[in-house]
């Protein structure tokens, strides 16, 4: 290896050229990130113990000459730098740039942290790697309850209280354990579940869901959000609400607008119904404020979630959830409109 790495140095030493590309290349080799002196480095750990010493002062030597060679070469090119320089036509138009587009996934999130916004929500965020307390226990689904099969998790092996959250109720928890009552706001993040991937499911994907904790808040007060959101986002004034389960609100409901029946894609979205489900709600089980040190007997509050991706297929008419991940420039660039 020593012996290689003479032969390197004499290399340099006859190196010779009048061409700048031609350095850059030359220095690139011997000294960039992946150059011949950041490999003899990384090989250090593998030299005897006995020629460590003499290994390492002829790496040195070889990165001493190799900069020394290319300070060297720069002076004698500089004059034919400053040429090219003087020659180049500053009023030449420059080249257009492309604009990007963003992404629907992000569009979408953004106009409905827009919206709720407007009404005094702000916007809370958490970790993506949770623990158990905060995904599940707390959130009235103490261990061996039937229903965390809801979701099937991702665990980390190394240790079983972490897992990838499952949904950004977890982030509510942390809110509602670091602030009092009045709570107003909403969750937006990305969440992991141990399915199969197929055109309308995926195993992970981006939720955003709402908090609201105050006195005498009642379903009324949740019905009458809901009917401003959508209205913002869909135009639609028509809505329902079919009873569910959620083991953390109760009641607790299912949400579906009113989409129509005006077009042939309507009658296939809406299976022939005109009605589409949008997200779940409920009313704040007390045992969740109770765990978070919420007074239950004096505060009350609603919560509500959606899936982003479900609302942005439904908004733009995708039919496979997978394309939203593919990063095909040509899908994305469709959306230049929307920023």
């Amino acid at each position: 290896m020593i012996e290689e790495i003479q032969n390197k140095i004499q290399q340099v030493l006859s190196f010779s050229t009048n061409n700048i590309d031609e350095l850059e290349k030359f220095r690139i080799d011997f000294i960039g990130k992946k150059g011949f002196v950041s490999h003899y480095f990384s090989e250090f750990k593998k030299v005897e113990p006995s020629k460590k010493k003499e290994y390492g002062l002829a790496i040195n030597e070889l990165k001493n000459v190799t900069l020394k060679k290319i300070e060297e070469l720069k002076e004698t090119l500089g004059t034919d730098v400053d040429k090219k320089v003087k020659d180049f036509d500053l009023t030449k138009p420059a080249s257009m740039i492309e604009l990007g587009s963003r992404h629907p996934i992000s569009i979408i999130r953004d106009k409905i942290i827009d919206i709720f916004y407007k009404i005094g929500f702000n916007v809370s965020e958490g970790p993506e790697i949770e623990d158990d307390w905060h995904n599940f226990t707390a959130l009235n689904l103490p261990m061996h309850h039937p229903a965390r099969d809801m979701q099937d998790t991702f665990f980390i092996k190394k240790d079983p209280d972490l897992l990838l959250r499952t949904h950004t109720s977890s982030v509510q928890i942390r809110h509602m354990e670091e602030n009092e009552p009045p709570i107003r706001t909403i969750s937006p993040g990305r969440v992991y579940r141990n399915e199969d991937i197929s055109a309308r499911s995926h195993c992970f994907f981006h939720q955003i869901e709402g908090l609201y904790i105050d006195e005498n808040v009642s379903f009324a007060d949740l019905k009458q959000t809901l009917l401003y959101f959508t209205k913002e986002l869909f135009g639609k004034s028509k809505i329902r609400l079919r009873p569910s389960y959620f083991p953390f609100t109760e009641p607790s409901a299912e949400v579906d607008i009113y989409w129509g029946l005006e077009s042939e894609t309507d009658y296939r979205i809406t299976k022939g119904t005109g009605w589409l489900e949008i997200m779940g709600c409920g009313m704040i089980d007390p045992n969740v404020l109770d765990n978070c040190k919420i007074d239950s007997s004096k505060y009350s509050g609603f919560a509500f979630g959606m899936g982003i991706e479900r609302i942005a297929m439904l908004l733009y008419q995708i039919e496979d959830i997978r394309i939203l991940y593919d990063n095909d420039v040509r899908f994305i660039n469709q959306f230049k409109d929307s920023i």
